[in-house]
């Protein structure tokens, strides 16, 4: 009796942290295209360098968004594009993550979970507007966990509007390599 109690109340946790995950980390209402031109900014790094997107033209770029600096899910996504960053690189991607924090919070982040590509810092939310992946949980505004895949001529060639943090990076592994092959 009191193991099925201690497993209902385990599968009501699961449930509750499912259906938090799912309101913090929802899908983006996209305001751009594929086949559009990705609108350029520029934003400061973890590092406190500017950072143009025009300025990697002629490379792919995987624009992510992500809500939350240290939190388990945007932890894993990173750690994931972190370890498959070479990879990615093999195929002439860069990859920038995008969230509201600062640049101070992305310091410590990437410092922590030795994040060697840039995370910008989109604090005033101009980028996450410009892109639709602004949303607000809990009365907090945050990015949605969304990704953008933009071509060398900086042509949106794919949207991930909801993505999963865990083997986000591997699918865009596979994305790049269809798109440039086909």
């Amino acid at each position: 009796m009191k193991t099925a109690a201690l497993l209902l109340g385990l599968l009501v946790v699961i449930v509750l942290a499912i259906g938090a995950y799912r309101a913090f980390a929802g899908p983006a209402q996209f305001t751009v295209k594929e086949g559009e031109p990705a609108p350029d900014f520029t934003l400061q790094d973890q590092t406190g360098k500017a950072v143009t997107l025009s300025s990697l033209r002629g490379q792919w770029v995987v624009l992510y968004f992500y809500p939350k600096d240290d939190t388990p899910g945007c932890t894993k996504e990173a750690c994931s594009f972190r370890d498959n960053l070479v990879a990615l690189q093999q195929l002439r991607a860069a990859v920038l993550g995008v969230s509201v924090d600062s640049v101070e919070s992305h310091k410590a982040f990437a410092d922590k979970f030795k994040l060697t590509f840039p995370i910008l810092a989109d604090n005033r939310h101009e980028v996450c507007r410009l892109y639709g992946t602004l949303t607000s949980y809990m009365g907090v505004t945050v990015a949605s966990r969304s990704t953008v895949l933009i071509d060398p001529r900086g042509v949106i060639r794919k949207l991930f509007p909801d993505v999963q943090p865990t083997d986000h990076a591997l699918q865009i592994h596979q994305t790049l390599k269809s798109l440039q092959t086909s």
